[in-house]
């Protein structure tokens, strides 16, 4: 089998390049995927989307144990599915604001470089969005379709905290709050492989391989001309592009000789080209929370009930269209910050252990996220499997920006809006008080927000694993196109990021075509 472009990955941003670049007919595009079919109706369903944790849906990865988090192995689950993790994930649309990208430096990459990429994405539907958003894009964001009314209350409680109500969250600067958007049409999940890949689909250029688990990248005279999966070939005439993610990018590379040569030579692996980076600079949002009872038996608590499922198969509508996260506030802990460090998610429900421990009861949960991580991680080998080491809270101002976060959230609870709701502790949360006391929560209990980005770092140095037109340095005919490739985490969630980033690529690679410099 031979293309012009193979991509691997059909998650967030190898959707949007599969859908690119078939559309010119010139060109063939395989598209390969190691999960299936993204058929199952928790998929659809926005609040289904925990029931896929652990299933053949999920590649169900854990860490290394964390040292500054108890010892403690996190889950952290990723798609393996067509859609990746667009179609396993709470389908919050949040780019970040403006610093996120400028603070790259990186030409062709600040914020108002990559503005019109993510507007080219977006379908905004419902609110006069004032020019923020893009309107014609194959992407669907919206409001939730029907937000609890503890939800409501959220949003006043941020307002008597002094918090600015911004008009738009995704507008330049993000500090305030804001109901979330998210990726839904009419109370459905919209992935990126509803947007970009299954529109594309009737192309006779493009070919879709499922429940093909690649292998490695495959060389000849330090040119990537495929991929290898099961002892296939697909090959590649102009191009190899890794879209497996943060975990899946650099894993490939170093499985097929790119990377630390001693490390490949210490994994048994043949070196194609010394790249040490590859694997490094590994960051993620990671969360901690808040949870109370709730007074009122109006939560989430109720959404898998008969009759919510009937009304959401024939209305699209009630409890089941929730995304769980459904309003937020982006802060900052100092006046120091120069944008903001932590994010507070409200879910109207328990949201507890990734949703994967039964609620006791109606709950309430103000999440805190970590939004700048100083820590750093990476991706390596394990013998010939992978391994993951998020080296989270390896410096100390990470733990002191969480516990500030903390108290904050605590707040919420404590205000007028919240006070018809909001009760006592609720386990496994005990009420910790001192900034002692907070930090241990953090180690006791953090997980991933679910945002790995990094592990192939671009940059405009000799030293970055892709240069600013995302290709792999030393090699020829190969890229990565994910959010692996970003320097630095974005104080927002990474769906986005990937979609822009699948956007940008697709004309990087098309110029790249014209001008025969692949």
């Amino acid at each position: 089998m031979e293309y012009d472009y193979v991509i691997v990955g059909a998650g967030s941003a190898g959707c949007v390049l599969a859908g690119r670049l078939s559309a010119d007919a010139a060109v063939t595009v395989a598209l390969v995927e190691a999960g299936g079919q993204d058929d199952k109706l928790e998929i659809r369903m926005p609040a289904g989307f925990k029931a896929l944790f652990k299933t053949e849906y999920d590649w169900n990865y854990t860490t290394v144990k964390q040292a500054e988090l108890a010892g403690r192995e996190l889950y952290w689950p990723r798609g393996r599915v067509i859609g990746g993790s667009s179609s396993l994930n709470a389908q919050m649309w949040v780019r970040g604001c403006a610093a996120d990208y400028d603070q790259w430096g990186i030409p062709g990459w600040g914020f108002d470089d990559v503005l019109p990429y993510f507007k080219r994405a977006e379908h905004r539907v419902g609110s006069n969005n004032g020019g923020v958003y893009g309107t014609a894009g194959p992407l669907h964001v919206s409001e939730l379709r029907s937000p609890n009314v503890t939800t409501a209350a959220f949003l006043k409680a941020c307002g008597e905290l002094g918090m600015r109500r911004l008009g738009e969250l995704n507008e330049r600067s993000n500090e305030g709050y804001s109901p979330t958007p998210v990726t839904q049409d009419r109370g459905r999940r919209w992935s990126s492989a509803d947007a970009y890949l299954r529109p594309a689909l009737k192309r006779p250029n493009l070919t879709v391989l499922t429940g093909a688990t690649v292998d490695r990248v495959l060389f000849e005279g330090g040119r990537a001309v495929g991929v290898e999966h099961g002892g296939v070939r697909v090959g590649a005439r102009k191009e190899v592009v890794l879209s497996a993610g943060a975990i899946g990018s650099p894993y490939l590379l170093m499985r097929s000789g790119v990377g630390a040569a001693d490390e490949l030579r210490e994994a048994g692996v043949e070196v194609v080209h010394d790249l040490p980076e590859v694997g490094k600079n590994l960051q993620d949002h990671l969360s901690t929370g808040v949870y109370v009872e709730c007074k009122q038996p109006v939560t989430l608590v109720k959404a898998e009930s008969l009759v919510q499922l009937a009304r959401y198969i024939v209305l699209r509508s009630g409890m089941l269209t929730t995304n769980v996260g459904e309003a937020v506030a982006f802060i900052k802990t100092s006046p120091e910050e120069p944008a903001p460090d932590i994010e507070l998610i409200f879910a109207p429900g328990p949201f507890i252990d990734h949703g994967l421990t039964p609620p006791a009861g109606h709950g309430l949960t103000v999440g805190v996220v970590l939004l700048q991580p100083e820590s750093r991680g990476r991706i390596a080998l394990s013998g010939r499997e992978v391994a993951i080491d998020p080296g989270y809270l390896a410096h100390e101002a990470d733990v002191k920006r969480l516990v500030a976060g903390l108290k904050t959230a605590k707040q919420v609870f404590t205000t007028t809006a919240m006070k018809p709701y909001a009760g006592g502790p609720m386990a496994p949360y005990w009420g910790p008080e001192s900034d002692e006391e907070l930090a241990q929560w953090v180690r006791d209990r953090a997980e991933t927000l679910y945002h790995p980005v990094g592990s192939c770092r671009m940059g405009s140095d000799a030293a970055s694993v892709v240069d600013p037109e995302l290709r792999v340095r030393g090699v020829d005919g190969l890229r990565v196109v994910d959010v692996s490739i970003m320097p630095t985490l974005n104080r927002g969630h990474t769906h986005a990021p990937a979609v822009m980033i699948g956007e940008k690529a697709a004309d990087l690679i098309r110029q790249s075509a014209r001008h025969g410099s692949a």
